[in-house]
């Protein structure tokens, strides 16, 4: 067990790591775009603020959360989503009170859920998510839907599809439950032991079971969207109005609810078709509550999240490979009393900016040729007693079997030359 990760839990080795580096960067240019700034919360939070902020009808705080009890007696929950933390930051900072709105995002921030590990969702993944703060507007819900729909297509993913659904607001909801609960009286005796337990605290939240015969006795209950009031509907038909003038490809699927308590009004699902169905890569809506239900003022807010593993995973499926980063620019091999200066040149090298590296195991010189090979390394400069004598070297081009001399002291930008004109061959 020493050596064994734990079961949930995935390690992210040197060889795959570039991957990660790669959508990061994606995601972390399509939020500069937007004008949103990076926020970073602590990984674990008072209970309190989960079940307040997430809901306590919901799976994640009634069966998924990591919580535990720390030396000062204080209930303390590894984080199991991300909005809620921010929240708690945006307040205990005051952000509200400054110029508005406030946007933030966060980027692979771990999340723990204590739930059966599955394709793409680990009981540690990490999610990408970005948050906005005091913007009322439907331009909000759909700039954020854009911006997540763009970010998935700039890395190649065609087959995806945007779900939309309003779920209305306190003002209009209550009457949406009654009609619901009316609708799923005479069902819910056939319905799974989770749905029953909703039936009285939140029976909206049965649509989104994922029980089959729990699906097949809700698909005809009520729409959410023949019940807004005027506000929501107003608000709904903005955002399809945005959306329509965006041409992205959309959908009213009055089955998204979405599975935590604090959404209001808008929710979304990028979905995406596999082979082994339909696969949900981003969630997220409008929680114009949250803010105050946390002990702030009003504020309306909308987000979203996705995980990485999961778009790492659909990136794979759909065959879409990630350029992989070469480790180094120039490996400099060395023999008899040339170890000291390769090491000079290896520094000199790096401060001007050039990835570079030597043999620090000590092999014979065709052992490091070959490991400069193994590196990927685009040149390689041999250092021996002559080159130490004379002040000059040999750089040697792997791929285009080239070669160009050049004084030590002149390497770095001798190098740089060579590396410029290999790119542009």
């Amino acid at each position: 067990m020493l050596t064994q990760a734990p079961k949930g839990t995935k390690d992210v080795l040197p060889e795959d790591s570039y991957r990660w580096q790669y959508v990061e960067s994606r995601m972390r240019r399509a939020a500069a775009q937007a004008g949103y700034r990076e926020v970073r919360t602590p990984v674990f939070e008072h209970t309190e603020l989960f079940q307040r902020g997430v809901g306590d009808t919901t799976d994640i705080v009634q069966k998924e959360m990591y919580t535990f009890t720390d030396k000062g007696d204080r209930s303390i929950t590894l984080r199991p989503e991300g909005t809620a933390g921010v929240v708690r930051a945006f307040l205990e900072s005051g952000l509200y009170a400054g110029a508005l709105p406030q946007k933030m995002y966060y980027l692979s921030a771990p999340v723990f859920r204590y739930e059966a590990p599955q394709s793409g969702r680990l009981r540690e993944h990490h999610q990408f998510g970005m948050e906005c703060f005091g913007a009322q507007e439907a331009t909000v819900d759909a700039e954020l839907i854009l911006l997540a729909y763009s970010l998935f297509k700039n890395l190649g993913v065609s087959n995806l599809t945007v779900h939309i659904n309003s779920i209305g607001c306190p003002k209009c909801r209550p009457k949406y439950h009654a009609e619901l609960k009316n609708f799923l009286g005479e069902r819910v005796g056939g319905m799974c032991e989770t749905c029953k337990g909703r039936f009285e605290r939140n029976p909206m939240r049965m649509l989104d079971c994922k029980e089959k015969r729990c699906q097949e006795l809700v698909k005809d209950a009520p729409a959410t969207i023949d019940m807004l009031c005027e506000e929501c509907a107003a608000h709904f038909e903005q955002l399809k109005t945005c959306l329509d003038l965006s041409g992205i490809p959309y959908q009213v699927d009055t089955r998204v609810v979405r599975g935590l308590d604090y959404y209001t009004k808008t929710v979304f699902e990028l979905i995406t078709a596999t082979k082994d169905g339909n696969l949900t890569v981003c969630g997220g809506g409008r929680y114009d509550n949250l803010v105050e239900e946390l002990g702030g003022p009003a504020m309306p807010a909308a987000g979203f999240g996705m995980g990485i593993e999961r778009v790492l995973m659909l990136l794979e499926s759909e065959g879409i490979e990630i350029p992989k980063p070469e480790q180094y620019d120039v490996f400099v091999t060395y023999m008899g009393q040339g170890k000291l200066p390769a090491f000079q040149l290896v520094q000199a090298l790096r401060n001007a900016g050039i990835r570079a590296d030597m043999d620090h195991c000590t092999r014979s010189l065709k052992a490091q040729f070959k490991f400069a090979n193994k590196t990927g390394a685009r040149l390689c400069v041999t250092l021996g007693d002559d080159e130490v004598a004379s002040g000059k070297a040999t750089i040697k081009d792997m791929r285009l079997h080239q070669e160009q001399e050049a004084a030590l002291a002149d390497m770095p930008e001798a190098v740089k030359t060579m590396l410029k004109n290999e790119s542009e061959e």
